[in-house]
């Protein structure tokens, strides 16, 4: 597996401020966002799965404002100002991960999440999920581990240590294993 060691996030980038129905009302620095009890914002999660249907986790970087060293899904983060979704997930899964593959739009949620005094995430997210069996690139910035894991040991870790995982990845991961189970088990494979 290769790594990378490259920094992708900062806090001075722009992200999309946006009501509940996610309609753009302006723009602000990813810090100020997370502030306090946060201001909405765009952002999304994506989920990506290989052939066994094992999911690709990660644990956050230490470095991170929110919810470091905690387990969340293959990649998560924020469309920049000027960014339409697909670019964002594109971007940002080849930054994080090192994989550009075709993914799967499922649903749209809106969540606050507060991490202490750090601040808080007040989120609009937009759910994707892919299937590949490459080999991801981790970028060591944003991830300081990963593993493949099957749905069964997921669910099992998810319920004996809920404590290890993001809030988000908790309330998506319920909902996936709820209602798309099928749409996961049936998608293609991305060579």
């Amino acid at each position: 597996m290769d790594l990378k060691n490259e920094r992708v996030s900062f806090d001075d980038e722009k992200l999309i401020l946006v009501d509940e129905n996610d309609r753009v009302l302006g723009y602000e620095n990813k810090d100020i966002c997370h502030n306090g009890a946060g201001l909405l914002h765009r952002a999304f999660s994506i989920f990506v799965f290989n052939s066994k249907n094992e999911l690709l986790l990660q644990k956050r970087s230490p470095e991170k404002r929110l919810w470091g060293n905690y387990w969340s899904n293959t990649c998560c983060s924020h469309p920049r100002k000027g960014e339409t979704y697909e670019i964002a997930t594109h971007r940002r899964l080849e930054e994080e991960v090192g994989l550009d593959i075709p993914m799967q739009y499922l649903y749209k949620f809106q969540y606050q999440a507060r991490f202490g005094n750090e601040g808080s995430e007040n989120e609009v997210c937009s759910v994707y999920i892919a299937k590949t069996d490459r080999a991801p690139v981790i970028n060591r910035t944003e991830i300081s581990d990963w593993k493949y894991i099957s749905m069964d040991d997921l669910n099992r870790e998810l319920k004996n240590h809920p404590e290890h995982f993001t809030p988000w990845f908790k309330m998506e991961w319920q909902r996936l294993r709820d209602e798309y189970l099928e749409v996961i088990r049936h998608l293609s494979v991305q060579k």
